[in-house]
């Protein structure tokens, strides 16, 4: 008899990734049922993530992934650094990943979190057993895709703690025609460039209207007791170094300052053989805008 528990706890422990204890509890509770022990285990992980779900979650990794001409990039959040060292945390990250990829570009964590799970459930029920695994707070918090009908994803992840996985992660798209490994090379630089550089938006345009109005307004209360015709001339000048600071065409190129990312990319046509265009960029910060001073559960 013993031989056939330690037999089942195996099999529930491949099954679900819980605990050694959880499993036991989880057949001892359903008479050896194996199917009615993961429905246990399941909403065990439920109850101990409703629990959990207030402390604050700034930690965890970003994850990115890149298949054919699709990237995506996941923000997974833990309670603290220490779990995103954890083999089970990062498993679980390229599970969500994987999920994400598979649903891409048109991804956001909402429908990461219904879709199914490799192993069984949805994410969100994967997410909650391993919060009952691990012993703390975890959470999806954003996840967003790119796709070029034509060309290269260029991917980058800084501080890697694995592959794919790490503190920052950016996906960018180039469109073209040309060659794809000198493209695909190209898209890693631009990468790091988004990576260190930090743009808003990838040219004027894209920003945002309320930041623009902001630093419009900014820009005019600083030159106030100034004719209006000077103060309009001074303020469009300001948002043209200003778009140069955070749009991603206008930016300094970081691999070579003396010339823009525009102009870097347009050099670049000549060994890729074809024009490139820059479609959009992702880039994810582990705990970006997350309010790290709130009050645990």
């Amino acid at each position: 008899m013993a031989t056939i528990a330690a037999g089942l706890v195996k099999d529930l422990r491949e099954k679900t990734g819980a605990g050694m204890m959880d499993c036991k509890n989880a057949l001892s509770e359903t008479d050896g049922d194996i199917e009615a022990a993961v429905d246990w285990l399941r909403k065990k992980g439920l109850a101990k993530a409703a629990k959990k779900s207030g402390r604050v979650a700034a930690e965890g990794l970003v994850g990115v992934a890149v298949e054919d001409n699709i990237g995506v990039v996941v923000e997974v959040n833990s309670e603290t650094d220490f779990v995103a060292r954890n083999d089970d945390f990062q498993a679980l990250v390229r599970g969500v990943l994987a999920v994400a990829l598979d649903h891409a570009p048109d991804v956001d964590a909402a429908k990461v979190l219904g879709a199914h799970y490799l192993g069984g459930g949805t994410v969100t029920e994967a997410i909650a057993n391993a919060i009952a695994t691990i012993g703390e707070n975890m959470t999806l918090r954003r996840a967003q895709g790119l796709r070029v009908g034509e060309g290269a994803i260029g991917h980058y992840v800084h501080g890697a703690v694995a592959d794919g996985l790490g503190r920052i992660g950016v996906i960018v798209a180039l469109e073209s025609a040309g060659d794809r490994t000198r493209l695909s090379a190209l898209g890693r630089q631009i990468a790091m460039h988004v990576a260190a550089a930090s743009p808003v938006a990838l040219d004027a345009a894209g920003v945002d209207p309320a930041t623009v109005a902001r630093e419009r307004a900014v820009l005019a209360e600083k030159n106030a007791g100034k004719p209006a015709n000077v103060i309009e001339k001074i303020v469009e000048s300001g948002l043209k170094t200003f778009y140069k600071e955070v749009t991603l065409l206008d930016q300094p190129y970081v691999h070579d300052p003396a010339k823009s990312v525009a102009q870097a990319i347009k050099e670049a046509e000549k060994t890729v053989g074809a024009p490139i265009a820059i479609t959009g960029f992702v880039r994810y910060a582990l705990g970006e805008g997350v309010d790290k001073t709130a009050e645990e559960a």
